[in-house]
Parts: structure tokens; C-alpha cells; sequence
């Protein structure tokens, strides 16, 4: 059935005729660019969107994947944080985020050619809160080919494994801002703060991990294996003292451990 579908995801990019990939380097859209490089050749082209919300390791790791497909890869400035309704970082911050890389993204494309811009938005999208996918839907010359085509993540993984992209199994890192505890405002200083912490606890711990960022707080989450890591007296030391380094006062492991889109349930407390 997988395969199927991936025929499927071909044909109904080949109608396209001409597309931007919005590239993150995730599991998704290298999947996605993948497909459309496939399917497309140099009528395919990837664009990154880059701004103070993405790691340096991000960028650099989704300069690496597009090299390892071979498709055509540009970096596009798109700053967020222009927008106040993103800063103000209430609960419909990744619509804002998305209408603005998509507007941009799609102005990108009309300047030089290509018919459409697609994402990488899943069925497994469907499932979880995203406020984004509002955003895409509103905007003409966007479509999400995975999700239109019935492919969710297991088909992507397993997909990538066969088709020897480097992404097959790698761990989600959604953009630093989801970081960010819904009311906080979002600035670059705390966008940084986040990306080192995270930084801090990587040389301890293989799995996922974030960094909840809480004003003069920041709580750790990593998965369950990794908690006891963690709590090694001269590891928690080290890690606190590093962490308040960097401007929090407190410094906290949330010992239910790393859950996708943790602050997700404090939208009920939002105005």
C-alpha cells in the first residue's frame, strides 16, 4: 500500500509541473523534496526559511539533506518576529508563522517561476493541534501533496528508510519558538536561550529533548530512559549552573518526561 502511495505522491506531483519545497530538513519535507525531485528533476527546487527561530543546527543539517537528494536548495530570510500577533505568542502563533513563510514563500516563487509552493503537512497533522494548516488552506498556490495523497508519518519513515534518505529516522525538531510558553513573548533572546540550554542537555542525552521556556524558568524534557542521566549529581550540577548561565533564574526536570507539544495544554489559561 506504501508503495502505492508513493506512486501516487509521483503522478500527482508531476501534475504540478514546477514547485518550491517549503524545506525544513525534517523528516517530512526531505521526504517531500525527495519526491518532487523524483518526479521533477530541476523543476523542483527546496527553500529554507530562515530566521532567528531556526537552530544553526537545523540550517545546517538541512543544507546537508538537500545536498544528499540533490535537489536545488536556496535559504530565503522570512523574520517572524516582524509580525507582533507571532511575538505576542498567543495560542494562534503557528498561524501567524506559517501565513507569513507561506506569503513569502509563495511571492519567492512567482518571481522566479514555479507554479506552486508545497508542505509538508501529513494525515497525522490531522491529529494534533495546528493552527497552521488554517493558514496553508487560506493561501492560494500552497498544497500539502502528503496529506492530499493519504501519506502519514509511519509511510514517511518507511519510505526515506527504502529510498536512503538520512532523515528516515530522525527525531522531530520543531521550530525554537514552540518553545516558548504560550503569553511569553517571543524575542531573540529567548529563542537563543532555548537553543543553547538544548545545546547543554545534547551532551548528555541521545533522544529527544526540549527546553520549556517559562520566563525565569526553564523546564527540562527529555524521554523517560534519558531522566536518570540527568539526575546524576555532578550532571544536574553542571547542567544547572550552565543553564541559569544563560539568564534563568531556575532550572527544572519535568520528570513526566518529553511530550510532543507539552504547552499545548496550557492554551485553556490564554485570554
Amino acid at each position: 500500500m506504501t508503495i502505492e502511495r508513493a506512486q501516487k505522491l509521483k503522478d500527482y506531483l508531476q501534475e504540478l509541473e514546477s514547485v518550491v519545497v517549503a524545506f525544513s530538513g525534517g523528516v517530512d519535507s526531505s521526504f517531500l523534496a525527495a519526491a518532487a525531485y523524483k518526479a521533477l528533476g530541476d523543476k523542483a527546487v527546496a527553500v529554507t526559511a530562515v530566521s532567528e527561530t531556526l537552530s544553526e543546527t537545523e540550517k545546517m543539517e538541512a543544507r546537508k539533506t538537500a545536498a544528499a537528494i540533490g535537489i536545488k536548495h536556496e535559504e530565503l530570510w522570512i523574520s517572524e518576529l516582524e509580525d507582533s500577533d507571532f511575538v505576542a505568542n498567543n495560542g494562534d502563533r503557528c498561524y501567524h508563522c506559517k501565513h507569513t513563510r507561506f506569503s513569502a514563500l509563495i511571492a519567492w516563487a512567482q518571481e522566479h517561476g514555479y507554479k506552486w509552493v508545497i508542505d509538508g503537512s501529513n494525515v497525522d497533522d490531522l491529529c494534533d493541534y495546528r493552527p497552521g494548516m488554517k493558514a496553508i488552506k487560506e493561501l492560494e498556490g500552497v498544497c500539502s501533496p502528503l496529506l492530499e495523497n493519504g501519506l502519514g508519518k509511519e509511510d514517511i519513515r518507511s519510505l526515506s528508510k527504502v529510498w536512503g534518505l538520512p532523515t528516515w529516522n530522525k527525531l522531530s525538531m520543531p521550530c525554537l519558538s514552540s518553545r516558548i510558553a504560550y503569553g511569553e513573548k517571543i524575542t531573540p533572546e529567548r529563542l537563543r536561550q532555548v537553543e543553547q540550554a538544548e545545546e547543554i542537555i545534547r551532551k548528555y542525552v541521545k533522544g529527544p529533548v526540549r527546553v520549556r521556556h517559562h520566563g525565569v524558568l526553564a523546564r527540562i524534557e527529555v524521554d523517560a530512559q534519558s531522566l536518570g542521566i540527568l539526575v546524576i549529581p555532578e550532571v544536574s550540577a553542571y547542567i544547572n549552573k550552565a543553564i541559569r548561565d544563560l539568564g534563568f533564574k531556575y532550572v527544572t526536570l519535568d520528570m513526566g518526561g518529553y511530550k510532543t507539544g507539552s504547552l499545548n495544554q496550557e492554551l485553556e489559561n490564554i485570554n
